[in-house]
């Protein structure tokens, strides 16, 4: 493999830990904002309980995969043996399109770079060139917040680790509020910290059926390393985990499922994958999160997206990034859609 993640993704990596060493986040802060969200979506999660538990249309979904597989015949698309989700699923029916960032920085990824405003018109120009592209599936617009985000300095708990506060989070949510239907992810880099014990710092975001969450393995440093020294890694065992959380959250709140975000461009990036169970109440995509001209994306996709398949898959854009060596431009939605399989979940940074 020619691709070179210490000078593509980490670059970007190293760039966020120097910009968050020495912010100082909010994390015990308070705001109504989530509680007023929360309050809004009890009610209609407490109407809806019979309709979310019911399953899909088999039918529909097999269709739908198939023609993501885009004519696969090595039998691993579309991934077989998968469960059906539960009603109100967003894959396969819609394609995400997401900006992703940090609202500190302006350095890492679109949103934060620019006012909510001008982001929203960019974004929505991506929303309507996918549309275009592939008619037949609906776009689903969203934001991707990076909620915690690995540090160059050691914090008071020594984890090198900048957990976003209530308030951040309140204002990306608020964010999303200024286009109507818009998901959120929240993003986190666990750095010496685990997963374990992050997930609930934003659990009470969790409850709500339009949040849901992505993981970043680059910074799941186990071996005790510094982020950006190394690549992280995580196991399917992790992952595992995580799906769980996130599948018990959905049976106790009556949730939609939860779509499950997982960043991956080296193999070592995410370990025993074909380990990795599927549940009705989770969807998991397995994000193709490297930079660098479009053949070298194309062969990380093909070796650790199709290689090991896992359900969805995502595929990242860099607006900067993609342009720094020849043919100095990013891919687009037109090739993107030839890839097998074609990714579902897109992101902008």
């Amino acid at each position: 493999m020619k691709f070179h993640p210490l000078a593509g993704t980490l670059i970007l990596g190293f760039a966020a830990i120097s910009l968050f060493a020495n912010c100082q986040s909010d994390g015990k802060s308070t705001s109504g904002i989530g509680k007023i969200f929360a309050s809004d979506t009890t009610k209609k999660n407490a109407d809806s309980t019979e309709n979310v538990m019911k399953p899909v249309d088999p039918k529909l979904y097999d269709s739908l995969t198939q023609k993501l597989a885009n004519g696969d015949t090595t039998g691993k698309w579309p991934v077989k043996k998968q469960p059906y989700p539960l009603a109100g699923a967003i894959l396969p029916f819609k394609r995400i399109v997401v900006y992703y960032g940090n609202l500190h920085s302006k350095k890492m990824g679109a949103l934060g770079e620019y006012a909510p405003k001008e982001m929203w018109q960019r974004l929505n120009k991506e929303v309507k060139h996918w549309e275009k592209v592939d008619p037949t599936t609906p776009v689903q617009p969203g934001l991707h917040y990076i909620a915690a985000v690995a540090s160059g300095t050691p914090g008071k708990d020594g984890k090198y680790i900048n957990r976003m506060g209530n308030k951040q989070i309140d204002s990306v949510l608020k964010i999303a509020k200024m286009q109507p239907n818009t998901i959120v992810f929240l993003d986190l880099q666990v750095a010496l910290s685990n997963i374990k014990a992050e997930l609930p710092h934003i659990e009470k975001y969790l409850q709500l059926p339009y949040v849901h969450l992505g993981i970043d393995p680059e910074f799941s440093m186990k071996d005790g390393s510094l982020p950006g020294k190394r690549i992280g890694t995580y196991d399917a065992a992790d992952i595992n985990y995580v799906s769980g959380y996130l599948a018990d959250m959905v049976k106790k709140y009556n949730l939609p499922p939860k779509v499950f975000v997982v960043h991956r461009f080296t193999r070592k990036m995410v370990t025993n994958s074909p380990n990795i169970k599927l549940r009705p109440e989770v969807q998991i995509v397995m994000h193709m999160d490297g930079w660098g001209e479009p053949e070298l994306k194309k062969g990380t996709y093909r070796h650790f997206i199709y290689g090991e398949p896992v359900q969805f898959t995502g595929f990242k854009l860099f607006y900067k990034n993609d342009l720094k060596k020849a043919p100095n431009r990013m891919m687009t939605p037109e090739e993107l859609i030839k890839l097998t399989p074609k990714p579902i979940y897109i992101q902008y940074q």
